[in-house]
Order: structure tokens, then sequence, then C-alpha cells
């Protein structure tokens, strides 16, 4: 089993529950395939560097999944047909950084 960092980014017109169904439906995906999610982590409402469908703006819910690459092949094409989604990413990592949070909204980083 490999480790992987899978996001996802959601149209921003999506409700906080439709963002809720869209975690638990890849999460079960994930767990009904022989996959073990370490961490899930809601970025949450973020502005994209470029226009995607004509939405300026996504919700991003980020994976760090430990399973085969044929379970990565399969949610990816699932993900294809979502209309929810605008785009995804999967990366491959020889460890999981389960500390840092960067995109939290509680933390403040104050570089002076």
């Amino acid at each position: 089993m490999s480790n992987y960092e899978h996001t996802i980014i959601a149209r921003q017109d999506t409700s906080v529950s439709q963002i809720k169904q869209i975690k638990e439906k890849y999460s079960d995906f994930i767990v009904k395939n022989k996959g073990d999610i370490v961490q899930t982590q809601d970025w949450g409402l973020m502005n994209l560097s470029y226009l995607i469908k004509k939405n300026k703006k996504g919700n991003y819910i980020h994976f760090k999944i430990k399973c085969d690459g044929t379970l990565i092949k399969d949610l990816e094409k699932n993900e294809k047909l979502d209309k929810n989604l605008l785009r995804f990413l999967t990366v491959k990592v020889k460890k999981f950084d389960l500390k840092t949070n960067y995109f939290s909204k509680d933390e403040k980083i104050n570089e002076k």
C-alpha cells in the first residue's frame, strides 16, 4: 500500500450539506475498496488562480489515503463524472505530515 494525498475542488455554489455528502461519498468509496483514510481536511472556500468552468472560487477537500494505485484510478474515474467537482489532484508521498494544517482558519501566521 502506498501513501497518497488527494485534493478535490468542488464548485463555489455547493452548500455545506452538499460538501458533507461529497466528503462522505468519496470516503465510503475509499473504505469499500480496501483503502485507509488517515486524515480528512476541509480547507473551505478559496480563490482559484484562474477561472475553471466559470468559477472564481472553489471548496477544497483534502484526503490523506493509504491504498493501492488501482483504487486511485477508480476514484478519479468516478470524480470525472461528478458534476459538482471542478478539479482533483492525487500526489503520491513517502510520508504524511499529519501535524500541519496549512489552510486552517484558526491558525494565524504572522511573519514579521
